[in-house]
């Protein structure tokens, strides 16, 4: 389905890219989706084929390893290739590695620490992932309980995460901390490696959707962290989080509209040639006002979040912007996935349909990175309620 409105915040180098893009997916992960799925985590394989194909932190120095562009547009642009696809699991995990963990590694670490982290982190040797989440607490920061407590050169961790996405498969977990009380100015990061004693790995959690995309529990029991991995000054840890947000919340709104196209362009496809009564289902004027609503408000979120992505790679994007797109988009993911599974009757609730699997992937967009009802919010404070 070509864009109606021409796009102007990508130039030939990114176009380059997605077409590189399109080609890996083609290549590496099409051929093997279907097993992922089954076994519940890709195989780690995928991340070493990506830094192979230079799509794993671009940002990353090149005496680090990488190639110092720091555009987020060409994040971007593999974002979206991935959640058009609609091997969004797959691409889950490297939108996290790209978007989330990377902005920690490369705008929070000392020399020696990006020496230590960054070659394995953008090659694919070391999977990246976040914990904030905790049994007791989403969405509130301010609530993370997993205590720290200073001891000579280390800190002695104890607490546990839930809903860590790469949980299985990470090497280095950018972990949220308590080390004083104090709501805001007590929480302070680290990075983990995942062979340190102490540091447990639980079950692979059975999601609704994204199954390929592994999701676990980690639980800390007198883990020894030496404060040579800690991230910044203590105390620094809520602003950190709160000043990389906005990132991930705009790459959540990047999927779900690139995810949401892809549904609804393979949509029109099947209503084309399905017929019901003897005529294409498409024929029939439900179906032609439905998608001419979906066409709509797809065209609207496109230009909306193209925009955002300019103002981001400007450095001029809000976190109530991020906020506005992500509930926006995401919200509008799930709308559409509904409707076009509907309009595909019965073969959509087949589990191996790809509408059937655009449905329950979509549904989680709207909880992680901040829930809708969290992003509603943010935007209503700044309107000064």
């Amino acid at each position: 389905m070509a864009d109606r409105f021409p796009r102007t915040v990508y130039d030939a180098d990114h176009e380059q890219l997605r077409a590189t893009v399109r080609s890996f997916i083609a290549t590496e992960v099409a051929p093997h989706h279907d097993d992922w799925e089954r076994a519940g985590v890709v195989d780690r394989d995928l991340y070493r084929r990506a830094g192979d194909h230079g799509l794993l932190l671009p940002a990353t120095p090149e005496e680090h390893g990488g190639a110092g562009v720091g555009d987020w547009r060409f994040c971007a642009v593999l974002d979206e290739e991935f959640a058009r696809s609609g091997y969004a699991a797959a691409g889950l995990g490297i939108a996290l590695h790209n978007d989330v963990v990377g902005p920690y590694l490369l705008d929070l670490t000392t020399d020696e620490q990006k020496r230590r982290w960054l070659p394995g982190a953008t090659s694919g040797e070391l999977v990246g992932a976040i914990a904030m989440t905790e049994p007791g607490t989403g969405s509130d920061l301010s609530g993370i309980a997993t205590r720290a407590v200073r001891d000579g050169d280390d800190y002695v961790v104890d607490g546990a995460k839930t809903f860590i996405s790469s949980g299985q498969l990470a090497d280095l977990v950018v972990l949220a901390t308590r080390t004083s009380p104090e709501r805001h100015r007590g929480l302070t990061l680290f990075v983990v490696e995942a062979d340190t004693p102490g540091f447990t790995r639980g079950r692979n959690l059975d999601k609704l959707g994204l199954h390929a995309q592994d999701t676990s529990e980690l639980s800390f029991t007198g883990m020894r962290v030496p404060a040579a991995n800690r991230l910044g000054e203590e105390g620094e840890g809520f602003l950190q989080l709160v000043r990389n947000l906005p990132q991930e919340r705009l790459s959540l709104a990047v999927t779900a509209v690139s995810a949401a196209e892809g549904v609804l362009a393979r949509t029109l496809e099947y209503v084309a040639e399905r017929t019901a009564f003897g005529r294409p289902v498409g024929s029939f004027q439900n179906s032609r006002f439905l998608l001419a609503e979906l066409r709509t408000e797809l065209d609207i979120a496109r230009v909306f979040v193209d925009r955002c992505v300019e103002l981001h790679a400007r450095g001029e994007l809000t976190a109530v912007q991020a906020a506005e797109a992500k509930w926006w988009t995401t919200e509008l993911q799930v709308r559409v996935a509904d409707r076009c599974l509907q309009l595909h009757g019965g073969y959509g609730y087949m589990r191996e349909h790809p509408v059937g699997r655009a449905f329950v992937d979509a549904r989680v967009q709207t909880i992680y990175g901040g829930t809708t009802e969290i992003m509603k919010e943010i935007i209503g404070r700044d309107l000064g309620l």
